[in-house]
């Protein structure tokens, strides 16, 4: 079994910072890839940040040059830096990871997610 352990979430005003961490645990063969996706009020999920296992990154385009991805191989553990942070950015923000567990075969994992939310 995999779990996805989310933390960093909660409540700041808008301009401030957050760091969200996500380690994963359980039977791990391989992590391929993870990523931060966010759903807000009335709003479709869609995909934050992601990095690859060998640190390729992909970002919204709403959060470049703002949000920076990061991961310690050694920790299974990612990370989302959020500079600068706006009212829009207030969401449920999960962490996936692409996993192979107990056989050689990738499936998606996901957190529990964590609320961020900024006040204006």
């Amino acid at each position: 079994q995999v779990q996805l352990v989310e933390s960093g979430g909660g409540l700041v005003q808008a301009g401030g910072s957050l760091r969200l961490s996500c380690a994963a645990s359980g039977s791990i063969l391989s992590i391929n890839a993870m990523g931060w996706y966010r759903q807000a009020p009335e709003k479709q999920r869609e995909l934050v940040a992601a990095i690859t296992s060998g640190s390729n990154t992909n970002y919204a385009d709403s959060v470049k040059g703002r949000f920076t991805i990061s991961r310690d191989n050694a920790k299974n553990t990612v990370y989302l830096q959020m500079n600068s942070l706006k009212p829009e950015d207030t969401a449920v923000y999960y962490c996936n990871a692409r996993i192979a567990s107990v056989s050689w075969y990738f499936n998606d994992y996901w957190g529990q997610g964590t609320q961020v939310t900024v006040s204006s």
